[in-house]
């Protein structure tokens, strides 16, 4: 269980985290600084590609990230609803999770190690293009360089700000999808892929409204839970036992002189 000062200052790293995002947003160029998370977010959505397939019994032959922030997983086998909506869920599941181990005080130090560690693996096995290869390398080396020897506050700090951006920039993608598959339904997206994988049957505004809806209902869950460990936190107080007096003791209070 999470103690009263963790999660009040989780709540802090969390807060100023939003707060920088909100404030890069009036910046100009500031998108130059989330750049690398633009891409480190499209790096979760093909990596959960990848391991729907293995999970389906599938096998993964590359991945590759583009410089527009897209990115594509070439697989086969598996099964194709799991594989195509494990994309952006995964994006949403890993910022929604990311956000609930930060909790923790001591959780940054865990998080960034196996993030980083996953992320160079992901890379020396299915890197697929040079820029895939250098931002897996750059960016897992990066975070496991910054738990073994960053300052415990700045390293939480870095993390709450990346599960805040993947969560953000997993709802842009979402609707990047939405109006890709309402406006321009030629376009190669995951929602396409499943309509061609039933026959032109499902539509891919259905799995576009599907993805958001389960998407904010992850987000959610995931509100709701820190909400009530953080009020519970707060509201929670040590119970002082009542003195009492045993019977053989009023013989001893009555005695006494004052």
């Amino acid at each position: 269980m999470q103690s009263t000062h963790d999660v009040k200052e989780s709540f802090r790293f969390l807060v100023w985290a939003s707060l920088a995002t909100l404030i890069l947003w009036f910046i100009p160029y500031a998108g130059f600084v989330t750049f690398p998370i633009r891409l480190f977010v499209t790096f979760v959505h093909e990596a959960g590609h990848a391991f729907a397939t293995l999970l389906s019994f599938g096998s993964v032959n590359r991945i590759a990230v583009f410089w527009d922030g897209s990115g594509v997983t070439e697989t086969m086998g598996g099964t194709r609803l799991l594989i195509s909506s494990a994309g952006y869920l995964s994006t949403t599941l890993y910022g929604s999770v990311l956000l609930l181990l930060l909790r923790r005080k001591n959780s940054a130090k865990a998080v960034a190690l196996l993030t980083g560690g996953l992320l160079v693996a992901i890379t020396i096995v299915w890197g697929g293009n040079w820029l895939a290869w250098v931002i897996g390398l750059l960016l897992g080396s990066g975070l496991i360089a910054l738990a073994l020897k960053g300052k415990p506050k700045v390293l939480h700090f870095i993390m709450s700000f990346l599960a805040v951006q993947c969560i953000l920039n997993a709802f842009y993608d979402l609707l990047t999808l939405m109006y890709l598959s309402a406006f321009q339904s030629g376009a190669a997206t995951d929602a396409k892929n499943m309509e061609i994988s039933t026959g032109g049957f499902i539509p891919a505004t259905f799995w576009a409204l599907g993805w958001s809806i389960i998407s904010v209902l992850m987000l959610g869950t995931t509100l709701m839970v820190y909400y009530r460990s953080l009020k519970s936190n707060s509201n929670s107080a040590v119970a002082m036992p009542t003195p009492m007096l045993l019977p053989e003791d009023f013989g001893k209070v009555a005695d006494r002189k004052f």
